[in-house]
């Protein structure tokens, strides 16, 4: 007898097997420096970068932002441009600004103040260049055929 597999089980499959081929591309020194680059500089977050907890945080923000990128790069490889797809994955991508800046606030013990909308901003831009560079490569496997 033949197993019986469903379409979801299938499409899951598929999804698993493309993010670990995204995530290939990924090592920890990019990561490393992508969060010394953004919140390493920064006043308000320069001291918070030595914990290490959250400097995890910041990577598994990087990933799943990279991993939604490359899932919506299928879109710019049919032709729409980025700014185009970008509003399409709008609530994902503010779930995750908030995510990682709400993870600055409760690790700052309230010390951010008046540079908490800076703070934002930051979070803002370091999601938006992941997003961006997932885009990218995923965008470069699809014309590729690698996915």
């Amino acid at each position: 007898m033949n197993v019986v597999t469903t379409f979801v089980d299938k499409r899951k499959q598929k999804q698993v097997k493309y993010e670990r081929a995204m995530l290939r591309e990924l090592s920890i020194n990019i990561l490393q420096g992508r969060v010394k680059q953004y919140f390493g500089s920064s006043r308000l977050t320069s001291n918070l970068i030595m914990n290490s907890g959250i400097e995890e945080a910041c990577y598994d923000v990087a990933i799943e932002a990279y991993l939604l990128g490359a899932k919506f790069s299928r879109f710019g490889y049919f032709g729409e441009p980025i700014e185009a797809v970008k509003p399409r994955c709008e609530k994902e991508e503010r779930h995750l600004i908030d995510t990682l800046y709400n993870f600055f606030l409760f690790w700052g013990k309230g010390e951010e103040g008046v540079g908490s909308e800076e703070l934002y901003y930051l979070c803002e831009q370091y999601v938006d260049s992941w997003w961006r560079e997932g885009f990218m490569k995923g965008e470069k496997k699809y014309k590729m055929r690698l996915h």
